[in-house]
């Protein structure tokens, strides 16, 4: 009984419901046709397309900016020039898990004495601590540890120059504030 009420109570909901839908869409239609009785605006004229300036390249004594392998194999074959150091990466080391970050990802959260060796205590991006002293690597820029001090880590960065030679850059890892 109470089951045939209710549905009989949703059945007349729905009558309600969709009598109120019923409505026609008169008014509607006729704001579309005015709508498009109307005479159309005028559309701005597109501006007319200026010509490119006209650059003339002078350069013709001078190297190409884009062969940066060619003028440096002319450079090694010149037998007046000095021998670079030969200063770059070993490749054959094999690589510390500390240099799969950039250095200002890493933080040293303080240090530790063992032994008579002090280590810096050095944090990545995921949280883990990592213990480092000299002779480790840190950075992309196989940044090895100089020295490890109270406050911060010195290191010694390998970086390419704009001419491709590496050279060597001093950078550090300072101790993060508390």
């Amino acid at each position: 009984m109470i089951a045939r009420v209710a549905k009989n109570l949703v059945l007349m909901a729905a009558v309600v419901l969709l009598a109120a839908c019923a409505r026609g869409t008169g008014d509607l239609e006729e704001w579309v046709a005015e709508v498009r009785d109307r005479p159309p605006e005028p559309i701005d004229p597109i501006e007319p397309i200026r010509p490119a300036e006209v650059v003339s390249y002078e350069a013709d004594g001078l190297r190409d900016p884009f062969q940066i392998r060619a003028q440096r194999e002319e450079e090694d074959e010149d037998p007046d020039e000095e021998v670079t150091d030969g200063l770059r990466p070993d490749p054959d080391r094999r690589r510390e898990y500390l240099e799969g970050f950039t250095l200002d990802a890493l933080e040293m959260v303080g240090t530790l004495e063992m032994e008579d060796t002090l280590y810096a205590l050095i944090r990545d991006t995921e949280n883990v601590v990592h213990r480092v002293t000299e002779g480790n690597y840190l950075g992309q820029n196989h940044g090895e540890i100089l020295e490890v001090r109270p406050d911060r880590v010195v290191l010694l960065e390998l970086v390419q120059d704009g001419r491709g030679d590496w050279m060597e850059r001093r950078a550090s890892v300072a101790l993060a504030e508390q």
